[in-house]
């Protein structure tokens, strides 16, 4: 199966718990990549007075590339062990991946 890149955005207080999830399961994510970023538009609720003030939400970035079955199974733990955690994802293609 064809490598995929997982990105998965999520609240600053969630990545914590996904962050120990993933570090407790090596096989399917032997590792990752965290980022601090920040939301935007309708589609983000900004609940404290700072987001309201600052009008976009802090949020956490991670990536993971790897076989797709072990991205899927990824995003099947996190639901199961946080199935409130308010995870947006995708996934795209990886044409080529490697150290140099």
């Amino acid at each position: 199966m064809a490598d995929v890149l997982l990105t998965l955005i999520m609240p600053d207080d969630v990545a914590r718990h996904v962050e120990d999830l993933l570090l407790s399961r090596p096989d399917l994510a032997p590792g990752f990549t965290t980022q601090a970023a920040d939301g935007h538009g309708t589609a983000m609720p900004l609940l404290e007075d700072a987001e309201l003030v600052a009008g976009h939400a802090p949020r956490t970035v991670i990536r993971s590339v790897g076989p797709e079955a072990d991205k899927r199974e990824m995003l099947a733990l996190i639901k199961r062990q946080l199935p409130r955690a308010s995870v947006f994802f995708w996934m795209t293609p990886v044409i080529a991946a490697g150290r140099l």
